[in-house]
Order: structure tokens, then C-alpha cells, then sequence
């Protein structure tokens, strides 16, 4: 069956996707730092018989710029929606940045049920882009908490940037800001453990942008070390962009994202009978 779908209502941005009206099941879906409302995936879900949100989370009216402090207050808004809506399951599903979200509103908000996190990071990091202020730097928080801003781990201006392809390959700047602000860490680390949510990650490791299979291993050292499981779905040759079944999201132009389309879609095939099963 076809979903039908409609706008959010204000104060969300996106799209709601339905099959059913009584779906026990309710999802939102995170894009990552393109700032793409991820339609193609929301529809993939929805075809699963579950209620999905797209979301805009910022470049929108009245929305931050950029990824600088976004209010995670944005996402248990959608999960509000959703819960109003009759969903008593809900399930974020986030790519990178919006990856780094879905685990962050899993640690504060106790409704949600699962998070499937691709690409994700283990930490928080410093703003993509301006604040409302329209400034990008000096560097703040991606995000807030009931006004607050969130630890986070700083950049290095001083990194010189690697190439691949032609295009720039950032994960060895993330390595190294690892090793450089050691010190910020413990406060920036993303506290997986104070959630029962269900967690998958899924990572490529060859991801070109970010160490996402070192963030995930990461994640799931420190959620065993009290005494909780975490699924983690690898592709040995996949990068930065995982690929679900069905989908053909394109390639950024301005980034290395490191895999083929080949290793991406492989990837996203052996994530999605987890993801199913989740759901």
C-alpha cells in the first residue's frame, strides 16, 4: 500500500507518512547535515506500517541556520506528535549528525522505544554552519538542552585538510580532534547508557567523513560496560553513506564520503532485516 502523506503541523517541519490511521508504531526520521527532509526513507518505513515523521530539524522558517545549538526539544516535540497521534512505539532513526541527535533524545527522553543510528558519532561535536545569530564562529555546541548548550568536543583550525577523489576527507580531522582535545571527552561522550531503548548502529568502515565504525565500537564498549547490548551491523567496504533498500541518494560533491554504491547497498541490505525486525 501507498502511504498517504501530509505537512506537520506547526511548529514541525516535514512530512507525516501513514498507511494505516491506528499504526502502534511511530517513527521520525533524521536526515543528516545536507539538511534534506528524508522523504525516500520516511516513504521505506511507512511501507513497514508505521506512522513516520520526516523532519526538518534546521534551515527551516524560524529554525536555526545551521547545526549550531538545536534544541534537542525540536525531536520530543515530533515524538509529542506522534504520541498524540496514538503511537505508543517510537523509533528514531538518524543518519550522521542526525544520528548524533536520535542517540542524544534517546539519553533524555524515556519514550523512545528504539534508535537505529547509521554513521552515527559517540561524541558531541562543535556547530556545522551559523546559530540565530548568524555567526559560525568561534565555535559552539551542535546542541541544547532546555537552553543549556551540551559539551562537546572542539575542531582544530590548524588541520590540514586530505583528499580522495578530488574531494576533502574528513575523518582524519576527527581522528585527530580526538587526540588533540582528549580532555574534552568524558563530558562531550554520548551517555548511551542511561537509555533502555533498543540501539542498532550501523557503520561503513571505510567511511571517508567520520570514523563512524570506531564512534560505534565506542558505543557499544561503553553501554556493555553496564551491562547493556547494542546491536552493530558493519560493511567492511561501505562508507559514510548507507543506502537502504530502494534508495539512490546521490553523492556529495563537496565531501568524501568513502564506499560504492555497491558496498552501501550492501550495507543498508544487511541493516534492514535488523531494522525490520526492530520495528
Amino acid at each position: 500500500m501507498d502511504a498517504e502523506y501530509q505537512c506537520l503541523p506547526p511548529p514541525l517541519q516535514g512530512e507525516l507518512f501513514q498507511v494505516k490511521p491506528d499504526a502502534s508504531t511511530g517513527v521520525v526520521v533524521l536526515g543528516g547535515s545536507s539538511g534534506r527532509v528524508d522523504v525516500a526513507r520516511a516513504r521505506l518505513f511507512a511501507s513497514q506500517g508505521a506512522t513516520v515523521v520526516a523532519l526538518r530539524w534546521f534551515g527551516g522558517e524560524g529554525q536555526v541556520p545551521g547545526i549550531c545549538e538545536v534544541p534537542l526539544e525540536t525531536f520530543f516535540s515530533a515524538t509529542d506528535y506522534l504520541v498524540w497521534l496514538g503511537c505508543k512505539r517510537i523509533v528514531l532513526v538518524g543518519t550522521s549528525k542526525g544520528a548524533e541527535a536520535a542517540l542524544l533524545t534517546a539519553v533524555y527522553d524515556p519514550r523512545i522505544s528504539a534508535v537505529v543510528a547509521m554513521s552515527p558519532s559517540s561524541v558531541v561535536w562543535g556547530n556545522i554552519g551559523p546559530g540565530l545569530d548568524g555567526i559560525s564562529w568561534p565555535e559552539r555546541s551542535s546542541w541544547t538542552l532546555r537552553g543549556t548548550p551540551l559539551p562537546f568536543v572542539s575542531s582544530d583550525p590548524e588541520w590540514v585538510g586530505e583528499y580522495r577523489d578530488g574531494l576533502v576527507a574528513y575523518r582524519g580531522l576527527f581522528e585527530r580532534c580526538l587526540q588533540v582535545h582528549e580532555f574534552e571527552i568524558d563530558a562531550a561522550a554520548i551517555p548511551l547508557e542511561r537509555t533502555i531503548a533498543e540501539i542498532l548502529l550501523v557503520a561503513g568502515c571505510d567511511d571517508a567523513l567520520w570514523p563512524s565504525d570506531k564512534f560505534a565500537a565506542s558505543l557499544v564498549r561503553r553501554r556493555a560496560d553496564f551491562g547493556l547490548s547494542t546491536q552493530l551491523v558493519l560493511g567492511k567496504d561501505a562508507g559514510h553513506r548507507i543506502l537502504l533498500p530502494g534508495e539512490t541518494t546521490s553523492r556529495s560533491s563537496l565531501r568524501a564520503h568513502g564506499g560504492s554504491d555497491e558496498a552501501d547497498a550492501k550495507l543498508g541490505r544487511l541493516a534492514w532485516g535488523h531494522i525490520v525486525d526492530m520495528l
